[in-house]
């Protein structure tokens, strides 16, 4: 990844995320001054912040799905009639 090249042949695509994290070690006093941009850096190669949002996303939508299909099975059954 240091090198800058991609597996194409090109500029890898965290690259960038690197230099600036690189450059904010080399000239902080406390390697913390450089979080956030060690942040971005790692969300750019492994995209567990984005993978942890879909899986968020998913499962509300799922809960909704569920919620609604309790709801209408709920309103085709009729009532004081067991089965």
């Amino acid at each position: 990844m240091a090198s800058g090249w991609g597996i194409t042949g090109n500029k890898g695509r965290c690259y960038d995320f690197w230099v600036d994290f690189s450059e904010c070690m080399s000239r902080c006093r406390e390697p913390k001054d450089c979080a956030l941009l060690r942040e971005d850096y790692l969300e750019c190669l492994h995209h567990s912040k984005e993978f942890q949002r879909r899986n968020r996303i998913y499962k509300e939508e799922q809960r909704k799905l569920r919620a609604a299909t309790q709801k209408t099975e709920g309103v085709d059954k009729p009532h004081g009639h067991h089965a």
